[in-house]
């Protein structure tokens, strides 16, 4: 059960909301008056698909659920496991404590430790009725027979009784205490960012053992060679110049009037997000447009040459879609000018979306999924660094030059990703 967080940028989650949708005021929890087996699978098929589980659990043409995608990390690759309910290779034969066990301690029905690719220091802040519900639904899924994949780690890190020591450093277990000095709406927005949708696990930075800074969660952090942006309140970078309408939009279409999901995170809208509660969305928004702004970092001016260059490699390539003035079109092609994505501390985003291409979601309120093609055999490494700093710092934009090197090294990690 070594299950990812696959770099789902905001894989956000959430408890379903029964009867008239409600939160109780003293409970991060949905108040229910003795649910059935019904009830329990109801609300744990919304869990598990608010979680994007599916999606990790899933490799390209799998089935769904049975584990195997890979997911690339600084120290190696992990694959994710069969969580159907087979019993030989899956999750059937864990009782209700052993998974239980493993969401709130990161430790498997054999006893060893999961790695904390399996987003565990989240998941425990989870409540012990959502986990039930979350193992009922799963056991109603289709069992899959199929092996786990080894992980592909390096010596210690491949020993997996180096992970009772990373956790004794790192790992605060418990679940989430509501703050009685917030509304239940913020508390409920706390609960479902905190816990099962393990937002910071993508959106924080880590130190040099994997670990999330938990003073500043959500400023920002690498994930799967991307970097996820800050949802804190700054304005250049962060959130701070969206309202909560449009987190909710976002969450709910996968654009607004300021950005565009790509890349992971259009997996997450279209796996997850869009199927939350309109009330949840909102709760979330609440709760991310409380976070502080980080300190903007001082950022030098590019260079002009560069700025020349990445202009005309611009109208050459991007402006008949975003045009001349970085503005986009509403509801078609997302806004490069004032982005705080496309200002974000790190431009690996940026630059794998220019050499990966990527697609807007596919959602229920936008069915229609527009694609933006891939520009890594058009144009080289000189060329993208030079296009990524002119959109970085066009417009009234302010962000961080970027070197051709760093597009190559870039480039290589992404053709190297494994298959999925």
């Amino acid at each position: 059960m070594n299950m990812p967080h696959s770099g789902r940028s905001l894989s956000l989650g959430c408890a379903l909301l029964l009867g008239a949708g409600m939160v109780a005021a003293n409970s991060t929890d949905v108040a229910r008056t003795s649910p059935g087996p019904y009830a329990s699978t109801t609300r744990g098929r919304y869990l598990v698909r608010a979680g994007d589980c599916m999606s990790c659990h899933t490799a390209a043409s799998g089935a769904p659920f049975a584990g195997g995608r890979a997911v690339p990390t600084p120290f190696g690759t992990i694959y994710s496991t069969n969580i159907t309910p087979d019993r030989d290779t899956g999750i059937g034969a864990w009782s209700e404590d052993d998974f239980y066990r493993a969401m709130h301690e990161g430790i498997s029905r054999d006893g060893h430790h999961l790695y904390p690719a399996f987003p565990y220091p989240w998941f425990t802040r989870i409540s012990r009725d959502d986990v039930r519900d979350i193992r009922a639904y799963l056991g109603t899924v289709t069992a899959v027979r199929q092996d786990n994949k080894p992980t592909r780690l390096p010596w210690p890190l491949s020993m997996r009784a180096a992970m009772a020591v990373w956790n004794g450093m790192y790992f605060d277990e418990g679940i989430y205490q509501s703050d009685p000095t917030k509304s239940a709406q913020w508390n409920r927005g706390a609960y479902l960012v905190q816990g099962v949708g393990h937002c910071s696990a993508c959106h924080g930075d880590k130190n040099f053992a994997g670990a999330v800074d938990t003073d500043h969660p959500l400023n920002g952090g690498f994930a799967e060679h991307q970097f996820a942006p800050s949802l804190a309140g700054g304005r250049r970078d962060g959130l701070g110049d969206w309202s909560e309408q449009d987190i909710v939009g976002y969450l709910a279409r996968g654009h607004n009037a300021k950005a565009s999901a790509a890349g992971p995170m259009a997996e997450v809208v279209e796996m997850s997000t869009q199927y939350l509660s309109e009330p949840d969305r909102r709760a979330i928004a609440v709760y991310l447009k409380s976070l502080p702004a980080a300190g903007e970092k001082a950022v030098a001016a590019a260079d002009a040459d560069t700025m020349k260059a990445g202009a005309a490699l611009y109208l050459d390539n991007c402006e008949g879609c975003h045009l001349r003035a970085g503005t986009g079109e509403a509801g078609a092609f997302p806004p490069l000018k004032n982005s705080s994505a496309i200002q974000a501390v790190q431009p690996d985003t940026l630059i794998a979306v220019i050499l990966q291409g990527a697609h807007v979601p596919a959602t229920r309120a936008d069915p229609t999924g527009l694609a933006m093609p891939a520009f890594a055999d058009r144009l080289d490494d000189t060329e993208v660094a030079q296009l990524t700093t002119y959109i970085r710092n066009a417009w009234g934009n302010r962000a961080s030059s970027v070197a051709g090197d760093a597009v190559h090294d870039l480039r290589k990690k992404l053709s190297s990703n494994p298959a999925r």
